[in-house]
């Protein structure tokens, strides 16, 4: 499937969300999260409990700003009731610290090819994340921080998505104006409702669906099929 080109007209550059757009946990945060545990005693988790009761309190917590403090109690909202004390700290550091290492990270196979594909048409490119300190270092471990000019953190820019002041810091670095600029996600509101507010083009990925529509692919190889080089013609590569 091809984009209308009257959406992509004009694109000079291209953000990505990180999280569930170029990378998500592997095997799960479930099983990081069981795997951990069970180092500190709290052995024999199922992990698939711990997804559903991470998922529960990830949906429950609201201006969720990605601070150390919030993360503790995501945590401890996960573990509640599992054991007779909450985790502790010795176990949340552990927790924190294993998501920085890039084993228990997994780059989706339609990354790289399309990163590669969009710099040889001279795109800018960029990231807009809600992440903490932790997601530089881990770009780098997981060799993706050279496709990017630019990687803006909510954490680092005082604000969240779907601020559209955090996609506004992105245009000024790239130096691109927001209305030539689309930004790429998996989330409708953060992603997708936040970019248009910024003024930009937004597109959802999702790599479950059956079948592309609308303002939703299905993998990253459809955008990079549709966006030409900027100052090209539409139809051509």
């Amino acid at each position: 499937m091809n984009f209308p080109m009257r959406w992509l007209d004009g694109i000079q550059a291209v953000t990505f969300d990180a999280g569930g757009t170029l990378l998500e946990p592997w095997p799960s945060v479930g099983h990081v999260y069981s795997d951990v545990a069970a180092c500190y005693g709290r052995k024999n988790i199922s992990p698939v409990l711990l997804n559903r009761r991470f998922a529960g309190a990830w949906r429950a917590n609201k201006n969720f700003d990605h601070t150390r403090a919030d993360w503790r109690r995501l945590v401890d909202q996960t573990f509640a009731g599992l054991f007779t004390e909450p985790p502790g700290p010795a176990l949340f550091d552990a927790l924190y610290h294993r998501f920085t290492e890039p084993d228990v990270w997994r780059v989706f196979e339609d990354v790289f090819p399309t990163l590669e594909t969009l710099r040889r048409r001279g795109l800018k490119l960029g990231i807009v994340s809600n992440w903490d300190e932790r997601l530089r270092p881990l770009l780098r471990r997981l060799h993706l921080d050279g496709h990017f000019e630019t990687v803006v953190v909510s954490i680092e820019a005082g604000c969240t998505k779907p601020a559209p002041d955090i996609f506004h810091q992105a245009a000024a670095r790239l130096n691109v104006p927001a209305s030539a600029m689309l930004h790429v996600g998996d989330s409708p509101a953060e992603d997708l409702a936040g970019a248009r507010a910024a003024g930009m083009s937004g597109v959802l990925v999702n790599r479950r669906a059956e079948a592309s529509s609308g303002a939703v692919v299905t993998t990253l190889a459809e955008l990079a099929s549709s966006l030409a080089a900027p100052g090209a013609d539409a139809s051509t590569d």
